[in-house]
């Protein structure tokens, strides 16, 4: 039975590192974005709204020229371009 207390007493110690080491990441998170203003973080987000919608608009044109509908004029107008030629009847 005695097992059972070393192994308590290892995770206790184990939970207790690993918590300070939590604990030390979230306070060089917080020195890190202490000189960062909420106008900096306005414009980012702004920037990349910006830049998102511009991607998408792009994808959008890039996807309209794989489209069926446009394979399908252009055959017709390469069709209606090219005339058939005048042929005689020879009989009939």
């Amino acid at each position: 039975m005695d097992y059972i207390l070393y192994f308590a007493g290892a995770l206790s110690v184990l939970s207790l590192a690993i918590s300070l080491y939590a604990a030390a990441r979230v306070g060089r998170f917080i020195r890190s974005t202490d000189e960062l203003s909420w106008d900096a973080i306005a414009s980012i987000t702004g920037d990349l709204a910006t830049v998102k919608k511009s991607i998408q608009t792009l994808n959008g044109r890039l996807n309209g020229m794989h489209s069926p509908r446009l394979v399908e004029e252009t055959l017709l107008a390469q069709m209606q371009s090219a005339k058939a030629p005048v042929t005689k009847q020879l009989g009939g």
